[in-house]
């Protein structure tokens, strides 16, 4: 029999400590070991797949977009991309119809920075303690984990790093320096789920009008009804950023990333100012439009919404559990006992669960379609484990 295991780690490259079981299939919010185990995904293959894996639609979206074109670039102009970009658009927060599709998070953020620092003509970025933005040389030098970002040296120069959530340390740090670009995860889901007052987001706000910079959001995670209730995270607070970078769920599991770009901000890019290869190709596109049909169609903003707070209500008082944190799918469970132990023992009991920079937070970033039923099985388990 092929050994998956031995021959990944043989020829591949180490990144992520693997969990010790190689996934054959997915269907919903569950996986399918080549041993025929299947394993609750409350980890959602990394925030990723948001209608479930192998939803129907989205599915038959990507195989008949597969026969009739896999790929060709931007240079041409094509239906389905049309169709996906003006869905997303509508979707969007007012005044943010102009999208540029690329293929990750890390690659959305570059852009981003890029264009911060070219429509304001300065080039200090300011970002959070905390905040995770990817691992280019750009996105590691605006990120406020130590661990990922003191371990590339020389970085990118002019970065300045704020506590998340403290607004009077932002405005002195703008009254020191011309920043071009404020970039935060709006719920900071690395470093423990960890979310500011809407008084820090209006803020924030504030200071970039004041001083002509450009605010952007990374809702890399936070987007695509994760968060229960809207679309994104940036309504909640009365604010509109200038940028949105996208990425993970987007494509339900299809690579690919999306910027969203304010009207203002979009009428001083010009042809050339950017580009990409692959970004919005024929495949990917299917798969974002097929995802955005799934979340309307099946009314998951709402799903996520209600089943999220039931999530929340069963947790909070639960014998060994100090606090939920977060909103919708986005969750961060604060337990007395070390989160990797309580983690391991889920995973014992085949539910498949992440981890934070926090190490009494546990996350969970389930698919959108996680089921009542599901989530009790989780609950009985997790019961289990805290007794022991």
């Amino acid at each position: 029999m092929y050994d998956i295991v031995a021959q990944e780690e043989r020829y591949q490259l180490k990144t992520y400590k693997k969990f010790p079981f190689a996934i054959a299939k997915g269907e919903g919010s569950w996986v399918i070991t080549t041993e025929g185990e299947r394993y609750l995904d409350l980890y959602g293959g990394h925030a990723v797949v948001s209608t479930g894996h192998c939803h129907p639609h989205v599915v038959k979206a990507i195989q008949d977009q597969a026969a009739t074109l896999l790929f060709y670039s931007n240079l041409v102009y094509h239906e389905t991309r049309a169709k996906a970009a003006e869905m997303l658009a509508k979707a969007a927060p007012e005044g943010m119809d102009h999208v540029f599709f690329i293929n990750s998070g890390a690659e959305a953020n570059d852009n981003a920075l890029k264009i911060a620092r070219q429509l304001t003509k300065k080039s200090m970025i300011l970002s959070f303690e905390g905040g995770f933005h990817g691992r280019t040389i750009a996105t590691l030098s605006a990120t406020g984990v130590p661990k990922y970002r003191d371990a590339i040296v020389p970085r990118m120069m002019e970065h300045l790093f704020a506590p998340f959530g403290d607004i009077e340390a932002v405005a002195a740090l703008f009254a020191k320096h011309p920043i071009a670009g404020v970039m935060l995860e709006p719920i900071q889901s690395m470093a423990g789920v960890r979310m500011a007052e809407p008084s820090f987001y209006q803020g924030l706000r504030a200071l970039c009008d004041q001083h002509d910079a450009l605010l952007i959001y990374d809702e890399v995670q936070t987007g695509f009804g994760r968060t229960g209730g809207q679309m994104f995270f940036a309504p909640r607070a009365g604010v509109v950023p200038d940028l949105i970078t996208l990425a993970k769920s987007i494509g339900s599991g299809v690579p690919m990333g999306a910027l969203l770009v304010r009207d203002r901000c979009a009428a001083q890019i010009h042809y050339g100012d950017l580009g990409t290869t692959f970004g919005g190709g024929p495949l990917a596109s299917a798969a974002l439009k097929a995802t955005l049909e799934v979340i309307e169609q099946e009314n998951l903003l709402d799903h996520v919404a209600r089943e999220s707070a039931y999530l929340t209500e069963q947790l909070i008082g639960m014998d060994g559990v100090e606090k939920v944190l977060g909103l919708g799918f986005l969750m961060g469970v604060r337990f007395t006992k070390p989160a990797a132990q309580i983690q391991k023992q889920l995973l014992e009991h085949k539910i498949i669960t992440g981890l934070s920079e926090d190490p009494h937070v546990m996350r969970l970033l389930p698919p959108l379609v996680l089921k009542r039923e599901e989530i009790d099985l989780f609950l009985s388990v997790l019961i289990r484990c805290l007794s022991v």
